[in-house]
């Protein structure tokens, strides 16, 4: 196991390394973020992670997924990254939920140093941030990857700080969270270049969870290329090992 992190360590040095280690993330959502996310976290050194995702792969998602191939079409996103993870690090300890995200199937737990929210359904998304918060739960949400070309317009802010509140998601997931009394204490990243698609796709799904939970969805499908989500995703795993590493240097 040391020489796998040994560039790490040349950065960071062993006893970081140990630290990261001891680490627990989750990670919702195993798209063209949260799977960036997670095998930068995994490549890390981070020695616990859960991940949360329903979804298999499908064809459109090739031109921006890691475990989207060909040949891994129709295949649970979970039970890739599963096998993945663990062929980079043996000693991973992964915690796989192959279950929709919503406010009655709660996945979080004081356990979970931080999480990672990458889920593009806006009630599951605001439920999560609300779960953190409530649970006094460190996380970054993505807000802003879909519909965008260029990754040096990515920026790290808290929730009140977003520069470009008129985006239609961004715009509804901060009236959601305002509903619930939350202005800040989100860490998110978020694009300054405008969004854009040649065309609104939309259609509405119906999803049952594991536990029974019958929930309906409108499925909105942004234009999505192959450069800002895998960036957002990497960005939101150095801003987590970089939080936890500065934690550690103030105690």
């Amino acid at each position: 196991m040391d020489e796998i992190f040994s560039r790490n360590e040349l950065f960071w040095g062993s006893e970081i390394q140990d630290l990261l280690a001891k680490k627990h993330v989750a990670v919702f959502g195993l798209g063209g973020v949260g799977g960036f996310c997670v095998e930068a976290l995994t490549r890390a050194g981070i020695g616990e992670l859960t991940l949360v995702d329903f979804d298999s792969v499908s064809k459109s998602n090739i031109n921006r997924q890691l475990v989207a191939l060909n040949s891994t079409i129709g295949q649970k996103k979970t039970n890739l990254f599963k096998k993945r993870l663990k062929d980079i690090n043996p000693e991973i300890k992964l915690n796989i939920i192959d279950d929709f995200y919503s406010e009655k199937t709660d996945f979080l737990n004081n356990k979970i140093d931080y999480t990672a929210d990458a889920i593009d359904t806006l009630r599951s998304k605001i439920s999560l941030l609300e779960s953190c918060i409530k649970n006094n739960i460190p996380v970054i949400s993505s807000l802003g990857a879909g519909n965008r070309i260029d990754p040096t317009q990515l920026y790290i802010c808290d929730l009140s700080e977003i520069e470009n509140k008129n985006a239609p998601f961004i715009s509804n997931c901060i009236y959601q969270l305002k509903k619930l009394g939350i202005e800040k204490g989100i860490t998110v990243i978020s694009s300054r270049e405008k969004p854009f698609s040649l065309k609104k796709i939309s259609d509405k799904e119906v999803i049952t969870t594991k536990a029974g939970e019958k929930i309906e969805y409108t499925k909105i499908t942004p234009a999505s290329t192959p450069f800002v989500a895998s960036c957002a995703g990497i960005f939101m795993a150095s801003f987590i090992v970089q939080k936890i590493i500065k934690d550690y240097k103030k105690c």
